[in-house]
């Protein structure tokens, strides 16, 4: 099976490719405002290798502008080639050898989250908390714990990243119970805000 990955969601950027050889990855700055080095990976790993027989994509929670970057361009690649399309979060993926772990990450507006992973899936979370609510939950929490981001508040917590080469494995295993999709969407910590215009207000004619 021929596994193309994709992940953007954090500061670190990565693509992998799995087959029947040894898989093959790369990483690069995930610049926010210019994507050219992913594009760039992307365009080369598509000509060395053609078409995948499964794209995953690292859904975050993270930068939503990556995870979209990503969704995009997956969906451009399976129109292009009928390829399969699937969605794993990203904290599955994280760049650990624990097969357990618990990850936390800054969710604005004065809250972070927490997550659990378990086999490569999500076992609790992502749920939003305040800052000391975060505190008094980790309280004696035994499992290894990450950030993808440096949070002060929070040493206990490693850095470390999602890894495109972690999701394509993860597909790899969970192949038969990932449904094929024709469209995806970041995970979201809160319901999308969406801004309403304003209906201006009738001019008033006078005479």
């Amino acid at each position: 099976m021929k596994i193309l990955a994709l992940e953007l969601s954090s500061a670190r950027g990565s693509i992998a490719w799995l087959d029947d050889a040894e898989p093959v990855n790369c990483s690069f700055a995930n610049d926010r405002k210019h994507s050219g080095a992913f594009f760039e990976n992307l365009r080369l790993y598509t000509q060395r290798f053609g078409a995948a027989d499964l794209i995953v994509v690292g859904l975050g929670p993270g930068s939503y502008a990556g995870a979209r970057i990503a969704i995009a361009a997956a969906i451009g690649l399976r129109a292009a080639s009928g390829t399969r399309l699937a969605g794993i979060p990203s904290i599955c993926a994280i760049e650990t050898a624990a097969n357990d772990y618990g990850i936390i990450g800054d969710a604005r507006r004065h809250s972070f989250y927490f997550a659990q992973t378990k086999d490569g899936r999500i076992g609790e979370g992502p749920t939003l908390s305040s800052p000391e609510e975060l505190e008094a939950k980790l309280l004696g929490f035994e499992m290894p714990l990450y950030t993808t981001e440096q949070l002060p508040r929070f040493p206990q917590a490693t850095l470390s990243f999602p890894l495109a080469a972690r999701l394509a494995e993860l597909g790899h295993a969970q192949f038969d119970e990932i449904d094929d999709t024709q469209s995806l969407e970041p995970i979201y910590l809160r319901e999308p805000h969406i801004t309403v215009p304003r209906v201006p207000r009738p001019s008033i004619v006078t005479s």
